[in-house]
């Protein structure tokens, strides 16, 4: 069954309706659950891995089965950044896409009004034109240093499309460009870029360090979004934009259904640890070790059909790194 040429009607979602937040307690997962709450949702479900574990099959069809959830948003996921993902290439692409395809099939089996998957910017080839479309997917090579977790996320928007086109679900996929913000991981080894700068001028800044090392070059280019600004989005989504709104053949007659999200302003990282140093108040010098991978030299999300349809990101990136920094120094030193 084709969902392409007939929407799919979904009123408002009910503010006492049963939403699953699969990942609730990460970075992103945080931010929506605090964007339901705010417009008044009564009825969220949240579950740890240890109540839950979403590798597990099982587990997640009884879950749903008890719990019958109306609407999903699938944020759970195994991240991190360029070491984590080179050092745990097998975890990384194994607990992903069984996170995936367990949730996602649980949801089209016990007859969800809707699901929100959330993916990564990093399903772009590696080469990618910049600004990045929706239909460059899988169009060249995937950058290699992350490519288990982006071949998982790609296998998921997917998934989504084809219980769609077979099943007439209602499943929709959105791609959030590099996310910092409350409740971010700060691990100095197995974090995000952003994340890590704050711990490492932070810690540099406490121990009195006239030097921070940090990895490649400095100049690849990377756009960021606020986690809040992300909530917002995937609430936007979630009660406005069905899969019949997004999904399109493009020139060769693929069927594409993702929507990216992103900020679409970029920063260079030299620039950004420069600003993330300046927050902190960490006044020594900055080194860059070449001999260390830079990663993709650009990625820069082209969000101009989620922009179209009502969407803005509010919070610029200085204040962002302002109140992450305050929510690194409140749960970490506090």
């Amino acid at each position: 069954m084709s969902t392409l040429n007939s929407k799919l009607q979904t009123p408002n979602i009910p503010r006492n309706a049963r939403i699953y937040i699969a990942g609730h307690r990460g970075l992103v997962g945080s931010g929506i659950w605090r964007a339901f709450e705010r417009r008044g949702f009564t009825n969220l479900l949240g579950k740890s891995r240890d109540e839950v574990n979403l590798i597990n099959q099982q587990a997640v069809d009884d879950f749903f089965a008890a719990e019958k959830p109306e609407y999903v948003v699938l944020v759970a996921a195994k991240v991190g950044g360029i070491l984590a993902n080179s050092t745990y290439r097998g975890q990384f692409i194994y607990e992903n896409l069984m996170i995936e395809m367990n949730v996602i099939h649980a949801a089209k089996v016990h007859g969800v009004k809707k699901l929100l998957f959330l993916g990564s910017s990093c399903i772009y080839p590696k080469m990618a034109p910049q600004p990045m479309l929706e239909e460059y997917l899988l169009t060249g090579p995937l950058e290699t240093t992350n490519e288990p977790y982006a071949v998982a996320k790609i296998a998921g928007i997917r998934l989504c499309d084809a219980y769609n086109r077979q099943y007439g679900t209602n499943f929709i996929s959105a791609m959030p460009t590099n996310m910092y913000g409350p409740g971010d991981n700060y691990h100095p080894e197995n974090s995000h870029v952003l994340p890590a700068f704050i711990r490492r001028f932070h810690e540099a800044k406490e121990q009195g360090l006239e030097k921070v090392t940090c990895w490649g070059s400095g100049s690849p280019l990377r756009e960021f979004l606020y986690s809040d600004d992300l909530a917002e989005a995937c609430i936007f989504l979630m009660e406005n934009i069905n899969y019949a709104d997004v999904a399109h053949e493009d020139s060769t007659g693929t069927v594409q259904s993702h929507i990216n999200v992103g900020s679409g302003s970029e920063i260079s990282i030299k620039a950004l640890a420069e600003i993330v140093a300046d927050v902190v108040g960490y006044k020594g010098e900055i080194e860059w070790d070449r001999s260390k991978p830079d990663g993709t030299p650009r990625k820069l999300m082209d969000s101009s059909k989620l922009r179209k349809l009502g969407w803005e990101p509010k919070v610029k990136i200085r204040e962002g790194i302002g109140r992450a920094y305050q929510d690194f120094l409140e749960r970490y030193t506090g």
